[in-house]
């Protein structure tokens, strides 16, 4: 197939005119863009012929950019970032996985594998910068958390963000999930410190458990009904009485508030992990578990979370 350049060439001799060569500097080039929480206890295939056509950006070149010259400046829209929207898509509705049909599941271990094989940091332990930084876990298939993305399931409980924060001047990296409720929202949190073993390899051990103080919210929002075991709860006739209890809740609310976080050490057997980042760049890490299971985190403040 012939590249874009040889495209504009080819017009251009049809239309007997001409394009100056546009300067790198205005080419349109892609920038490249640890999870396992124990603690909470297909082959590589190719893009198919009947894939989606190739995207292209166009951006027009003023004058000054060119020297005199106008054009317009194209690039092509790397493969693996059009793997990355289309595996972020396929999350949706999955609750981070917790919801995924087997058919949707397939799918997903067909992106992760296809993203993989393309992955631009084959060694993410020597690139340690790119790893600092807040995490949400968008998508695991790791089992023991399920029971934990459950209990969002339950009436005004709902868990808001998973998330991993790693620092690596001091190798630590701190698991969180954040839960929301009508009065407050509350975290439970792991500190662990981690080894590098191998390009990809590190080892975790986790040091220290952190349940976090609830965090007073503004008010007291009663939904009209709620959904508990696949049935619709009116709260209408019981509005009178939860309001009544509000100023109550509130103050105790702001009682504990007030106390510094619950801190416990971690001294188990199970305490420590190992895990493989196997694609890596500056707005999505997949990483595997020593269990088989995969985690798939977005970069705080990454487009692909919206």
């Amino acid at each position: 197939m012939a590249s874009s350049s040889s495209l504009f060439q080819l017009r251009c001799r049809n239309l007997s005119c001409s394009l100056a060569p546009i300067p790198s500097s205005s080419r349109l080039v892609p920038t490249p863009s640890i999870l396992h929480l124990g603690v909470f206890t297909k082959p590589i295939i190719g893009v198919s012929s009947d894939a989606p056509r190739p995207v292209f950006c166009v951006r027009a070149v003023t004058n000054e950019e060119e020297g005199g010259y106008s054009g317009v400046a194209v690039a092509e829209e790397t493969e693996a970032g059009r793997l990355k929207k289309a595996l972020v898509d396929s999350f949706y509705g999955t609750d981070r996985g917790l919801k995924a049909s087997s058919d949707t599941r397939a799918e997903i271990v067909e992106l992760i594998t296809q993203l993989e094989a393309k992955n631009p940091t084959p060694a993410p332990t020597d690139a340690l910068t790119l790893l600092n930084g807040k995490w949400i876990l968008a998508y695991t298939s790791f089992a023991g958390l399920f029971p934990l993305l459950s209990s969002g399931t339950l009436p005004l409980v709902k868990v808001e963000e998973i998330s991993q924060t790693i620092d690596s001047e001091s190798f630590t990296a701190q698991n969180s999930v954040r839960f929301a409720g009508p009065l407050a929202t509350t975290s439970i949190s792991t500190n662990a410190k981690f080894e590098v073993r191998s390009p990809k390899r590190v080892q975790i051990k986790f040091e220290e458990g952190v349940i976090g103080t609830p965090q007073l919210t503004d008010s007291l929002v009663i939904p009209e009904n709620v959904e508990f075991l696949g049935q619709k709860i009116d709260l209408t006739p019981f509005k009178g009485i939860l309001t009544s209890v509000q100023d109550t809740a509130s103050s105790v609310a702001r009682t504990i508030s007030s106390q510094p976080p619950l801190k416990f050490p971690i001294s188990y057997s199970n305490a420590q992990s190992w895990l493989l980042t196997t694609y890596l760049d500056d707005e999505l890490r997949i990483s595997r578990g020593d269990g088989g299971s995969v985690f798939v985190l977005i970069k705080e403040g990454s487009s692909l979370l919206s």
